[in-house]
């Protein structure tokens, strides 16, 4: 059991200032929603374990997804914003498989750009009050403007969303582009295999793998399942296919290179469109209303940048992400962002957008206690 954090009181007091409710989900959760919608690099952390009728379930690795599901099962209104402040359970290079997080998730809020911001303003205040006197660095990005990018180069449905994965994986995206300029050869694969990817059947495609795993021992919980397996080896096929401009291409590197500080992001990102010869649309009209909606909450300028290249490794975000470190500190305090379609996924009725953050009360603790 690890120790508690000593700023936890403090930190159900902010929570209660700011008007969110706290919430207490299950240590044990269904693991499907975890391994379908949380990224590839959180699936491999999952402890999972099976129930007596033999569902899958894991640790609580995270709290998003935990507390979306409670607030569809109590089919409470929205809007509504939740607290927590618990243990998750990953396993971690850096050591320690179990540690800390409190967060905010605010769900059913229709004004986007003021929920973005008073999340991110939330983040910054909880990290303000745990490390008083500490300089903070805010890192943007935005999904959304990037998958309107690469629509209006003209890429794909293939190539946009094998993108749109690698967004928040530097190594993943890197990858992409690579193979994006100098598309890989096609890969030997069995007859049979190679016939329904040729055909794009991908229904008959995860049949065949998920039977071919069976015969090896494999269990589909452990890593990709057969359907993703099926839906991947035929968008390579579409993939390899594609050649892209060397025009578009050289676009979308200079967008992938923009860093520039929030207040002056619009500007840069319009300039862009315009040396491009692209319209980035309603995108683009959204991260201005934002950008504004932070300025509003006085936040220091100067520590907040939007990064084109930043994302963040979970599948389920649509539109801002960001983190918060300290200065001089080399690990990030603080990861979120918008949501729109992981209510939806998770069963929920009627679309349900969502935003929120989470804080690694750990490593705040280490700087408190190296202050």
């Amino acid at each position: 059991m690890t120790r508690f954090p000593a700023i936890a009181p403090d930190l159900v007091a902010l929570f209660a200032a700011r008007g969110a409710d706290m919430v207490d989900v299950p240590v044990i959760q269904p693991a499907d929603p975890f391994l379908d919608m949380a990224g590839e690099d959180l699936r491999r952390r999952i402890f999972l374990t099976e129930s007596e009728t033999g569902a899958a379930l894991c640790l609580r690795p995270e709290f998003t997804i935990p507390v979306c599901l409670d607030h569809i099962a109590s089919q409470a209104g929205t809007p509504r914003r939740y607290a927590y402040l618990g243990e998750v359970f990953r396993q971690r290079r850096e050591g320690g498989n179990e540690f800390f997080q409190a967060g905010i998730e605010d769900l059913g809020e229709t004004d986007a750009a003021m929920a973005d911001a008073r999340s991110v303003a939330d983040a910054h205040a909880l990290l303000s009050l745990s490390l008083p006197g500490r300089a903070l660095n805010v890192t943007l990005g935005d999904q959304s403007v990037f998958e309107a990018v690469l629509a209006a180069l003209g890429l794909p449905r293939g190539w946009r969303m094998r993108l749109a994965r690698a967004f928040g994986s530097a190594e993943q995206l890197e990858a992409a582009l690579a193979d994006l300029a100098n598309p890989p050869k096609a890969s030997v694969l069995p007859a049979r295999v190679a016939e329904l990817v040729a055909d794009g059947d991908r229904e008959a495609l995860a049949a065949q793998i998920a039977e071919g795993m069976a015969e090896t021992g494999l269990s589909p919980t452990l890593g990709r399942t057969p359907d993703e397996i099926a839906r991947r080896l035929i968008e390579k096929a579409e993939l390899r296919s594609v050649r892209l401009s060397a025009e578009a291409f050289s676009a979308l590197k200079a967008f992938l290179a923009i860093r520039a500080p929030l207040d002056t992001a619009a500007d840069v990102l319009e300039g862009f469109a315009a040396s491009a010869g692209v319209s980035l649309g309603t995108a683009l009209e959204r991260f201005s209303a934002r950008a504004q909606a932070v300025a509003g909450h006085g936040l220091p300028a100067g520590a907040i940048t939007y990064d084109a290249a930043f994302g963040r490794p979970l599948d389920y975000y649509t539109g801002l992400v960001f983190e918060i470190a300290a200065a001089g500190a080399p690990r990030t305090l603080v990861g979120g962002g918008r949501y729109d379609r992981l209510l939806t996924l998770l069963g929920a009725k009627s679309p349900i957008p969502g935003v929120g953050f989470s804080v690694w009360l750990d490593r705040v603790e280490a700087l408190r206690g190296g202050a």
